[in-house]
């Protein structure tokens, strides 16, 4: 195995929690994803303590304070929306509702004790919930990753008309284990077992047939893949899996491989010189993908190069160093989003822009004291900006709609200082989260870029949306979060999953985008709980994850609530393979459904050629 630096994961956690004052206003917050670029990644550098982040435990209810919610100043020449006209908190300039009693919280310091952590370059703030080393946890997995940074998703908590954070359930039995690599063994192709019809259907072995426990109405597996791939010490992320027509991909560590979707065999593989570094939430409507490669590969690489990759065939297309605006300009991590035919570049205080098609750079850093960091790509093209203030310690941020081809901001949106964009959850309507310090609020915004609503829950529900792997610190991806959804007027949202009875499940919340209030509320099936993945056909797509002897599955859930609607039940005799997948990921196309690992790690290359890597479903 390869043998990089060991990486110290931080401990965190926040203390005691505080009691409310009585008639607190409150408008909605909860859990921070996956930690953003914290100093100096997440826009212009900020103080300690600034930088909004992921992790399960995200403290608790805090003493209310002085500010209530990130509805937002407009830039001038803008119509304000309803909130800005009303209040003086994060949603508004003019006194309101909001400003006739303290806000939730108070000035508090940042929830990021400092720390400096070994192997990433900077100074970093320890946050809340991150796993130290430990022993395989609950499930079917033996094989848990090596995880420097990992952390469930954290939970907001309404109270009255606001919102305190408070922990989530986290995954205990997906808790990071630190493991030592053997020696290093040459891999061959991919191992595959697409259940021949001989074997006991426990999928525990080689030669084991899959599908020999299925029962009636259950889903086929199509295929099971181990993994095939030489791995750094701590392991290596997967990006992707993206599929293309009849072709699934996924990225890990130094190459890129496409695999048939009917059965799992490789169809090609792309060897790369270095490091994958950074990867888009989708590729293009017509199959192209523009990944970030690092340098060189030693520990002083950057992630600098850009190939772009048809996803199709394997075939590598152009490839370019990305163009660097200045002598600050630090390419150590960035995140990549594509809308139409353009690839945006975000990373501290510098972006670019390239064409998908051809490598054209189509816009560089614009001018002026507001530089995006991050991008949210698809139908349309979200920049998120951190503008140049006289006080590091009072943000300022700003969300714009660009034009994919010039750069130019169709229109731009201010949140109140001290508020910082955390995540797009949906770009067409756009529904964003926001982070300040423990508090946390979701805001929709109108097609002219003016404040649409914001979003309040109902008292005592807790949300988790699940936006990938803590492990990146400053390369953030604005988007791809999965556990939320959203069609034209509403947006859907899965609660964290409620362990207070005799098994874990939970409920999708419906919100009007107009009035940001609940429309309904829909439970999981009984001892299940589902997760959003997108919206199918005017039905919102579920995951229904696995449950003790129950295998997991694809469901839909009507604009109007009601019971989702099973489409692919996975059989329940495979469903320990299926939990152990580590931070997984899941796809639905063409009638199936396919489940790939986050990340992937082993105490020994014997281990690591055993691992399950990826996993499909279909009738």
């Amino acid at each position: 195995m390869t043998q990089p630096p060991s990486q110290q994961p931080p401990q965190g956690g926040f203390g005691a929690p505080q009691e409310p004052p009585p008639g607190s206003p409150q408008p909605p917050q909860g859990p921070p994803q996956t930690p953003p670029p914290a100093q100096p990644g997440y826009g212009y550098p900020q103080a300690p303590g600034r930088p909004p982040g992921q992790a399960p435990g995200y403290g608790y209810p805090q003493q209310p304070g002085q500010q209530p919610g990130p509805y937002a100043q407009q830039q001038p020449g803008q119509q304000p929306g309803p909130y800005a006209q009303q209040q003086p908190g994060p949603y508004g300039q003019q006194p309101g509702p909001y400003t006739q009693q303290p806000g939730p919280y108070g000035q508090q310091p940042g929830p990021y004790g400092q720390q400096q952590q070994p192997g990433y370059g900077y100074p970093q703030q320890q946050y809340p919930g991150a796993p130290a080393p430990s022993g395989p946890g609950g499930g079917s997995s033996k094989r848990k990753p090596a995880i420097i940074i990992g952390a469930a998703a954290a939970a907001l908590l309404v109270i009255g008309g606001g919102i305190f954070v408070a922990t989530s359930g986290g995954d205990d039995d997906k808790k990071p284990v630190a493991k030592e690599s053997g020696d290093a063994k040459p891999s061959g192709s991919p191992s595959i077992n697409e259940g021949n019809g001989n074997g006991d259907g426990s999928g525990r072995g080689g030669d084991d047939d899959l599908n020999a426990g299925r029962k009636a109405g259950e889903a086929k597996v199509l295929w099971l893949q181990k993994n095939d791939i030489d791995l750094p010490r701590n392991g290596s992320d997967v990006y992707g899996p993206w599929v293309a027509g009849d072709t699934i991909v996924r990225g890990m560590y130094r190459s890129v491989s496409g695999y048939s979707v009917a059965d799992g065999k490789q169809k090609w593989t792309l060897k790369l010189p270095a490091d994958l570094c950074a990867a888009p939430a989708q590729p293009t409507a017509n199959g192209k993908i523009v990944i970030g490669v690092k340098n060189g590969t030693t520990d002083k690489a950057n992630c600098a190069d850009l190939q772009m990759i048809d996803l199709a065939t394997g075939k590598a297309g152009w490839k370019k160093s990305i163009k660097k605006n200045g002598t600050w300009d630090f390419l150590s991590d960035i995140s990549l989003a594509i809308s139409g035919d353009t690839v945006t570049v975000g990373r501290t205080g510098n972006s670019n822009a390239y064409r998908v098609s051809d490598g054209k750079e189509l816009f560089g850093k614009p001018s002026g004291i507001c530089q995006p960091f991050a991008f949210a790509g698809g139908a349309k093209l979200i920049a998120a900006s951190s503008c140049r203030t006289d006080d590091v310690n009072n943000p300022q941020h700003q969300i714009q709609q660009l034009d994919p081809n010039t750069g130019k901001a169709m229109w731009s949106y201010r949140p109140k200082r001290g508020w910082e964009i955390d995540k797009v959850y949906s770009v067409s309507p756009l529904v964003v989260s926001l982070k300040k310090d423990k508090e946390w609020s979701i805001l929709a915004l109108k097609e002219n870029g003016t404040l649409r609503t914001g979003i309040t829950s109902d008292k005592g529900d807790k949300f988790a949306p699940d936006c990938g792997s803590a492990f990146a610190i400053f390369g953030k991806s604005l988007d791809g979060c999965t556990g939320v959804a959203a069609d034209a007027n509403t947006f859907y949202m899965a609660t964290a999953p409620d362990s207070s009875g005799s098994a874990r499940t939970n409920k999708v919340v419906a919100f009007d985008l107009n009035t940001g209030k609940s429309k309904w509320k829909a439970a999981a099936p009984a001892e299940r709980t589902v997760k959003p993945l997108r919206m199918e056909g005017g039905d919102v797509l579920l995951y229904v994850e696995t449950a003790y002897e129950k295998g997991g599955g694809i469901a839909t859930l009507a604009p109007t609530g009601g019971t989702p609607r099973m489409l692919l039940q996975h059989p329940a005799s495979t469903s320990m393979i299926e939990r152990g997948f580590y931070n997984s990921k899941v796809l639905y196309a063409g009638g199936r459904s396919f489940i790939a690992s986050g990340r992937v790690s082993a105490r020994n290359d014997k281990e690591e050629l055993e691992t399950k890597t990826m996993m499909a479903f279909g009738n």
